[in-house]
């Protein structure tokens, strides 16, 4: 380095000091910015026409406000931190994939993503996925519509909320080696409401699955799942737990199944505070009928009292024999309609 170079980085340094700015301080204001907005609208009065350009063009931080429309095309966000995709309304965007398997990937092999939100639109399955999350963190997932299968694959605090997931040719929502919170979602119509595998550590909150041809939830391999005031119902089987999985199933509403909590003799689940109903076994270990006094005396027996399940309205009566039991004010995913 020349002495001249030496004598401006010198100087340089002394102008930061004299102005009572620190550089490391400055670069963190930097970081900080306030993020564009990119609009996306079919008709042209927006920054694009694609979604996909206005991914592309966004910075981490920015937002892509996407316009009322269906949208024909494959979506891919990675290599982004920050971002939010918002769509004007569940009922106004559409977004229909084209020629990929999976008509939204969220991250990929090796970029990944972080961060990143996307929410107030409908997804179609393309292929047979819906939505693909890969390799990311911190991916946030709500008031979405997504008729297909939602898949995530080696991602962390994914967190998926207030949405509706259906009509899967296989399973509705399936983790692979993840770390994932699922909220106040419907997910119906499904071979599997919801898989848990691998090494996949899943939180399952005040959710209702209903019309899975198998069971609810499935968790598998080495995976472990929580399921808390959760609504499963008109499903063949309620919540298996197979090979080395673990878990615990506590405040929920298990009606109409063949089969309520199925675990393996390998590992112990915890069981606690659980309306079964309707249920032809209510437990089994590894296939074998369990007795139910000796296992777990805490489940209760009795109709949950349903507002309207004839029309999907799992909510409780305001007498339902399910509301303050085992500390829970209510089991299942809804609270006791009031008058």
């Amino acid at each position: 380095m020349t002495t001249f170079r030496v004598r401006v980085i010198f100087a340089v340094v002394a102008l930061f000091a004299l102005c009572g700015v620190n550089v490391s301080v400055a670069q963190e204001q930097g970081k900080s910015r306030e993020g564009s907005i990119w609009n996306v609208a079919l008709d042209g009065s927006g920054h694009f026409t694609s979604i996909q350009e206005a991914i592309d063009q966004a910075q981490d931080g920015d937002t892509v406000f996407i316009k009322a429309g269906r949208y024909a095309e494959d979506v891919t966000v990675h290599s982004k931190e920050g971002l939010k995709v918002i769509g004007e309304g569940q009922e106004e965007v559409f977004l229909a994939g084209l020629k990929r398997v999976g008509t939204l990937h969220i991250g990929k092999w090796p970029y990944g993503a972080t961060n990143v939100e996307i929410r107030g639109l409908t997804v179609q399955q393309h292929g047979g996925l819906g939505v693909g999350i890969f390799n990311g963190s911190g991916v946030t997932l709500k008031n979405l519509k997504v008729n297909g299968f939602v898949f995530g694959q080696q991602v962390q605090n994914v967190h998926i909320e207030d949405c509706v997931i259906g009509g899967s040719e296989t399973t509705g929502i399936a983790f692979a080696d993840s770390q994932a919170m699922l909220i106040g979602n419907l997910i119906h119509d499904n071979d599997h409401g919801v898989s848990v595998g691998g090494t996949s550590i899943v939180h399952l909150e005040r959710n209702v699955i209903t019309r899975s041809l198998f069971e609810a939830v499935l968790v598998a391999d080495q995976g472990d799942a929580t399921l808390i005031q959760n609504t499963l119902v008109g499903n063949r089987g309620g919540v298996k737990f197979q090979d080395d999985a673990t878990g615990r199933v506590a405040g929920n509403i298990i009606d109409r199944a063949r089969v309520g909590i199925e675990w393996s003799v390998k590992h112990e689940v915890d069981i606690a505070h659980n309306g079964l109903h309707q249920i032809d076994v209510k437990y089994q270990v590894d296939g074998q009928t369990a007795s139910s006094e000796s296992r777990v005396f805490s489940d209760v027996d009795v109709s949950p009292k349903f507002v309207a399940p004839d029309r999907g309205d799992y909510r409780l009566q305001a007498d339902s024999p399910l509301l303050n039991v085992g500390g829970f004010p209510y089991l299942g995913a809804f609270g006791p309609v009031r008058e």
